[in-house]
């Protein structure tokens, strides 16, 4: 039996930091499980950057069913979480199951992987104290705030938890994560 890995996200992710980690996952022989506020199918964004724009641009992305609510989430039973960024994280660090859920992986130092705004629900956890991250560049005084050492790199590892900056640090971000997880939870 395949190990499972949790993705929790909502509407108004990144596409590519949803989609990208969901298909390299299972690629690798784990199984990968969605999990949003409710069950319901999610409206995913496409964030770029335009000549001109002194942020990035959102656009329509792909929509996505969620396979459970975070109600509905036994954290003991996935080995690893996942948590993508995009403007999800901004609401969804607000959802009390989600915070217990990101707290279960961390108490158990199950490996984590955050990516562009996605800190933004660790650090409302406050599971960054002491530690190393990277996160989208414009989050640099968040993680600070929270306790955490920022570095502006594709990806920082520190112990368990992975993070990098945004879609453009994919590779490098899986490669880490991967290590991570293998050493802790091989697929099989």
């Amino acid at each position: 039996m395949a190990a499972k890995i949790l993705i929790v996200t909502g509407d108004a992710a990144e596409s590519l930091e949803v989609l990208y980690p969901y298909q390299r996952l299972r690629e690798e022989g784990y199984e990968v499980h969605l999990a949003a506020p409710t069950r319901k199918t999610l409206r995913f964004v496409v964030h770029d950057f335009e000549p001109g724009f002194d942020t990035y641009t959102e656009k329509p992305g792909y929509t996505w069913p969620a396979d459970l609510a975070f109600s509905e989430v036994d954290p003991g039973g996935y080995a690893a979480l996942v948590i993508p960024g995009g403007r999800a994280p901004e609401y969804l660090r607000n959802d009390p199951e989600l915070r217990k859920v990101v707290k279960a992986f961390f108490d158990a130092d199950k490996p984590v992987a955050q990516i562009c705004h996605g800190p933004l629900l660790t650090a409302a956890v406050g599971l960054l104290t002491g530690r190393r991250v990277t996160s989208y560049p414009a989050l640099e005084l968040d993680m600070q705030a929270a306790g955490a050492g920022f570095r502006d790199t594709e990806v920082v590892v520190d112990g368990t938890l992975v993070s990098s900056r945004a879609w453009p640090d994919h590779s490098a971000w899986m490669r880490e994560f991967l290590k991570v997880l293998r050493a802790k939870a091989p697929a099989n």
